[in-house]
C-alpha cells in the first residue's frame, strides 16, 4: 500500500479539482450501468460548481486525498441522524484502484466519526456497481435497497450498505 497517501478538507476552492477528478472517474465507473445520458445528467445534478457549494454549505464535509502531490481521489461524509453518518461520495482514479486508497479513504472518515461518536457509516451504491464487492470487504452490509426518482426519468436503483462502527476506535 502506498504510503504517500494525505488527505485534507476541501473547501469552495477546490469545486474545479472535485470537478476534475469525478469527470475522470464517473464516465468508467458508469458506463454499462446507465446510458451515457443519465451520466450527464447526473453528474449536472450533483457535480455542477453551484450543486457541489450547496453541498458544503448543507454541512458536507469533503476530502482530497493526494498521492504525493497528485490529487488522486475525494470523498464526502456527514451525520444524517444522530450517531449515524452517511459517506456520500467516494472515488478514485482508476490507476489508483487496487492500490489501498479507497480503503484509506474509508478508514479516515470511520476515525473521524467515530471521534463524534458515531456507531455507523451508511452509504448508497448502485446495485450493478461492482464497487458493492470493495465496500463487502470493508465489512459494509447491505441493509435496504433504494429505488430512488432523480427526475428526467431516471432512476437510482441502489443498495443502502452499512457499517457498524466500534465505540472509541
Amino acid at each position: 500500500m502506498a504510503t504517500s497517501h494525505s488527505i485534507r478538507t476541501a473547501t469552495v476552492d477546490d469545486i474545479p479539482l472535485i470537478r476534475e477528478l469525478c469527470f475522470n472517474v464517473w464516465p468508467q465507473t458508469y458506463a454499462g450501468i446507465i446510458s451515457a445520458e443519465q451520466i450527464e445528467y447526473m453528474l449536472e445534478l450533483m457535480y455542477s460548481p453551484a450543486s457541489l457549494r450547496k453541498q458544503m454549505e448543507d454541512g458536507a464535509t469533503f476530502l482530497i486525498i493526494n498521492d504525493g502531490e497528485e490529487a488522486v481521489g475525494f470523498a464526502s461524509f456527514q451525520e444524517i441522524k444522530s450517531a449515524v453518518y452517511k459517506l456520500h461520495k467516494l472515488y478514485v482514479l482508476p490507476s489508483q484502484q487496487g492500490k489501498g486508497t479507497g480503503r484509506h479513504l474509508v478508514e479516515y472518515i470511520c476515525n473521524e466519526i467515530s471521534a463524534k461518536g458515531a456507531n455507523a457509516l451508511q452509504l448508497q451504491v448502485n446495485k450493478n456497481n461492482k464497487a458493492k464487492q470493495f465496500y463487502n470487504k470493508l465489512g459494509f452490509i447491505i441493509v435496504e435497497e433504494l429505488k430512488l426518482d432523480i427526475g428526467n426519468g431516471y432512476y437510482m436503483d441502489d443498495y443502502i450498505m452499512e457499517l457498524k462502527l466500534e465505540k472509541g476506535s
